[in-house]
């Protein structure tokens, strides 16, 4: 129930609240700009204001917490002056297109059932907009009183360097005036981003196209252009916020060159430059905002003279330096990741350049990084994009429809530049904020051949177009990375659990934890950026991304946290022994370090990567409690894991097999082998790995539990269920389906599932303790022990 609501806040409350605000600010705007917006532009002028609002209130520690109820006033007294000389709320069509645009951004996680985000595991920087937003909304942009922690490094390195934030203030007032998590709203704000680039388009058409419906139609197919889409399902909320703010630009040209001479009227067009200043850096402001600013003023020499032109120039810049300047000088000129912009070699989480072609918004395949498996068709409809887009811009010039042609031209002029001069990684990003303007001119022609009668050839243009987006994007849907929504709400109840507790350690590779769920208890990740040296037994750290258990870890270094989140596992040891488990849920556990216990001098690991248990060599053991000041030892046994890879005989058609045993599945099937047990009891069923679709297991034919739609990162096992075991040997199957093509995410490359483990179930036993004596007894009892510590006192 609890669930449910939050669905319903998440995408019901939060874009409405976002979109009450926006209206309230684009009035307010108007208001002091003195001119008469457009309808359906008032939502994405109060967006843009609230960026610039924003921005102003967190660039200083003392005003950051002001920033939600200043944006709350400035958008009531916009609504109180703005009520008589507006009507009606927006128009029909442009609401129609915004809705049906945030419908299709949300499908993906809507129709999962679960509040839940994209590009879980693909890309790590989510993570990171949660940190900052969580920062930014308390503190603004200072670090000041941050322990050391994965969370402050993080924000280290971009908060405090200067990291472009305009894009996370709007998230984080709706987050904070609806009271729910960052990471429940995050695809919403994406939608409502994607909603706002409609609205834009949508009043950029009125000169070139006059029908509301067919305005509507060129608004929802150019807003879902197939590589902004992709870039949404990886959590791309820059690309999104700038690719919004660029057609605004626009229509805020077409708003000051209607006042002709009227200083004021450039408040809007200064609004949306501030703003993508601020979501993409003074330096990507200037790059994106250039060209069109560039062939604007060109236009106003031509049609009013230079002198007027020059005077609605200096207009414009003072505004924008009035607007951004406080805050600009707090930010870097460049981010912190620039090294990424232009390294020729930077390709970030990307296989390799983007090909250009996909700036046309039509890429028929679930990963925009690989090429179309339907290569005739998609270049056939690419070509069709592109002429329709030379076609539209013609018409554009002729009909002197500036605010169109500037926003195409444009947008697709920086692209190119950004391309041309940066690496992969950031051309590829270029190529997803400008998809929209190539799809936009073709659409506007097959808009213009409508009006002008020639019906068949524009239900043609439109059909082709259509198709090709929406194949793109089903394809995108089917193949979307979701996060999983029951590991990252343990960890909000562990954050809350144990806030104030820390310094907390994190064996898993779980960024969201580290920098955003755990923030308030000091946490850091052995995989993470992190402030201490967090060796592994014998040298070395863990890589990033990586996992280590427990026992693999230089002891001292684990001793320095009070408070250690482990993710569960059947062959997962358990901690050293001033450790005490204070709660377990079913992906985690909590063990915090005992002020009365003693610190162990030594500790013996035992085990091996598929098993925690071992018996201990006499020898081992001896020299252990031989050692100068060591009076007692301790130790944990357990039951031993049973470990079976899943290649071998009998798998299905379709299915590979990997080095290490593991299988993938490339088809719904279902692989059995045989697995003895040495002794009766309740075991529990484990297979390390991820499943897109669903996995279940069946031991002797009865089934006994199944997960679906679990990605986890390196090195984590999926508890299938449990079942009462006799000694001896057992068939057990493992079965994998799909899920079929309208499930979300259960599409795309399968992962490697193996091997399967079997493990007594229950609590860990409890550690035992004699004098150091007695190392001969405890060697020559035969015990498979976890670990053995030599004690002091």
């Amino acid at each position: 129930m609890g669930e449910n609501r939050g669905v319903l806040i998440a995408w019901l409350a939060f874009p409405a609240v976002l979109a009450l605000l926006a209206v309230g600010l684009g009035l307010l705007v108007a208001r002091i700009a003195g001119v008469r917006v457009a309808p359906a532009l008032l939502m994405p002028l109060g967006f843009a204001a609230l960026v610039v609002v924003g921005e102003l209130t967190t660039s200083a520690s003392a005003t950051a917490r002001l920033t939600v109820p200043i944006a709350v006033a400035l958008a009531l007294a916009g609504l109180a002056l703005g009520r008589r000389s507006w009507r009606p709320p927006v128009e029909r069509w442009a609401l129609v297109a915004a809705l049906a645009v945030f419908a299709v951004f949300a499908a993906p996680v809507v129709l999962s059932g679960q509040p839940t985000f994209g590009g879980f595991v693909k890309l790590d920087d989510t993570a990171t907009w949660f940190a900052i937003t969580d920062r930014l909304m308390e503190h603004g942009h200072s670090l000041a009183g941050l322990p050391p922690s994965s969370y402050e490094a993080t924000l280290a390195f971009n908060l405090g360097a200067g990291y472009p934030v305009g894009a996370f203030v709007p998230f984080g007032v709706g987050a904070k005036l609806v009271g729910q998590d960052l990471s429940t709203v995050f695809q919403p704000y994406l939608a409502f981003l994607a909603a706002m680039l409609a609205l834009s388009l949508y009043a950029l058409t009125e000169r070139l196209v006059r029908a509301p419906a067919l305005r509507a139609a060129v608004a929802f197919l150019a807003s879902q252009a197939a590589l902004l889409y992709g870039y949404s399902l990886w959590g791309g909320v820059k690309e999104l916020a700038v690719a919004a703010l660029l057609p605004l630009a626009a229509a805020g040209f077409g708003i000051l060159a209607a006042a002709r001479g009227n200083a004021r009227a450039a408040v809007p067009l200064a609004v949306a430059v501030a703003a993508t200043i601020g979501v993409a850096s003074p330096e990507g402001g200037i790059v994106w905002a250039g060209p069109l600013l560039a062939a604007a003023a060109l236009i106003l020499i031509r049609e009013g003279g230079f002198a007027r032109a020059a005077r609605t120039a200096l207009a414009l810049v003072a505004l924008i330096v009035v607007i951004a300047l406080p805050w600009v000088l707090g930010t870097a000129f460049t981010p912190p990741t620039s090294a990424s912009l232009t390294s020729g070699d930077a390709l970030g989480n990307l296989l390799g350049p983007l090909n250009p072609l996909q700036v046309a918004g039509i890429w028929p395949a679930g990963d925009f990084r690989v090429d179309p498996s339907h290569v005739t068709i998609t270049a056939a409809l690419v070509v069709a994009v592109f002429a329709a887009a030379l076609a539209g811009a013609v018409a554009m010039v002729r009909a002197r429809a500036f605010e169109p042609l500037l926003y195409a031209l444009g947008t697709l002029a920086a692209a190119f530049a950004i391309l041309l001069a940066g690496s992969a990684w950031v051309g590829g990003k270029a190529l997803a904020i400008a998809s929209p303007a190539a799809l936009f001119a073709a659409l506007c022609a097959a808009g213009l051949l409508a009006e002008r009668g020639r019906r068949l050839g524009a239900a043609a243009l439109f059909a082709a177009i259509a198709a090709g987006v929406l194949w793109s994007n089903a394809l995108a849907f089917h193949d979307v990375w979701l996060a999983p929504r029951g590991q990252l709400a343990e960890l909000q109840r562990i954050g809350g659990m144990i806030g104030g507790e820390g310094p907390t350690l994190m064996t898993e590779y779980e960024p969201y934890g580290v920098r955003h769920f755990l923030r308030d208890a000091q946490p850091e990740g052995v995989s993470e950026l992190r402030r201490s040296r967090i060796p592994l037994r014998g040298g070395g750290l863990v890589p990033k991304g990586g996992y280590a258990d427990i026992d693999r870890l230089e002891l001292n270094g684990v001793l320095a946290y009070r408070t250690l989140v482990l993710r569960r596992s059947p062959v997962a040891s358990r901690p050293p022994s001033p450790y005490r488990r204070v709660w377990r849920g079913h992906y985690y556990e909590v063990w915090q370090r005992s002020p009365q216990a003693p610190l162990p001098l030594a500790h013996l690991s035992l085990g091996n990567s598929l098993d925690p248990v071992a018996r201990p060599g006499c020898a081992a053991l001896h020299s252990l409690a031989s050692q100068a000041g060591v009076t007692r030892i301790a130790w944990a046994a357990g039951p031993p894991a049973i470990a079976a890879p899943l290649a071998g005989r009998g798998v299905p058609a379709g299915w590979s097999a990997t080095v290490a045993g593991a299988v993938i599945p490339g088809s719904p099937g279902t692989v059995g082998l045989r697995v003895r047990v040495p002794s009766g009891g309740r075991y529990g069923v484990w297979v390390q790995g991820s499943a897109r679709g669903s996995v279940g297991a069946a031991i002797d034919g009865g089934p006994i539990g199944q997960v679906g739609g679990e990605i986890q990162n390196s090195g984590q096992y999926l508890e299938l269920g449990s079942a009462h075991l006799n000694a001896g040997l057992h068939r057990v199957t493992i079965s994998y389906e799909d899920g079929g093509s309208l499930v979300p995410g259960t599409g795309g490359t399968p992962f490697a599932l193996g091997p399967l483990v079997l493990r007594r179930a229950g609590d860990p036993e409890r550690v035992r303790t004699a004098p150091a004596s007695r190392a001969g007894a405890v060697c020559h009892a035969g015990q498979r022990l976890d670990w053995v510590e030599a004690l002091a006192g």
